[in-house]
């Protein structure tokens, strides 16, 4: 079962990039650290909005005993507002609502609803972006519950 997620969210990922490799400069990949920590990529869809995806390796979960890694995958669609912060530098706070998965292993994974606010540095004259963010979710499997993630990332765009 675990390999059929990963390579569901394999191809999810890789189809999105497929399709951003033609629009110019709108698909980042990159990393993140934190919880969860591995791969970040994120698909601008217009000047304000874009789908968020990470794929990496969940480390904590309150509920459970064993403190083994876990996949962690997230889908987000998020909103950008560029005049929340004024600086000389471009940042944009983003807020949104996705998805989440975490697998436990024997056949053991949880469903939530995710809720993000963040805020992104984009460098100037780079094809970079560097973000933190915070994801508060309601957890909807194995029972309800609330979790917190949270990352520092930065993403490449080409």
């Amino acid at each position: 079962m675990k390999q059929f997620y990963l390579i569901l969210i394999t191809f999810v990922l890789l189809l999105s990039a497929q399709q951003a490799t033609a629009q110019t400069k709108n698909f980042g990949l990159g990393v993140m650290l934190g919880e969860p920590t591995g791969l970040s990529a994120k698909l601008w869809t217009s000047n304000n909005n874009a789908l968020a995806f990470g794929l990496g390796w969940s480390t904590y979960h309150p509920r459970f005993e064993d403190n083994g890694s876990r996949i962690h995958f997230h889908m987000d669609y998020l909103w950008h507002s560029f005049d929340s912060i004024r600086s000389e530098e471009q940042f944009a706070v983003h807020y949104g609502i996705g998805g989440r998965f975490k697998d436990y292993g024997a056949d053991n994974g949880s469903l939530a609803v995710r809720g993000v606010v963040g805020v992104n540095w984009l460098p100037r004259n780079s094809p970079l972006d560097v973000f933190f963010e915070l994801a508060p979710s309601l957890e909807l499997t194995p029972s309800t519950g609330f979790a917190l993630d949270g990352a520092l990332g930065a993403r490449f765009y080409f």
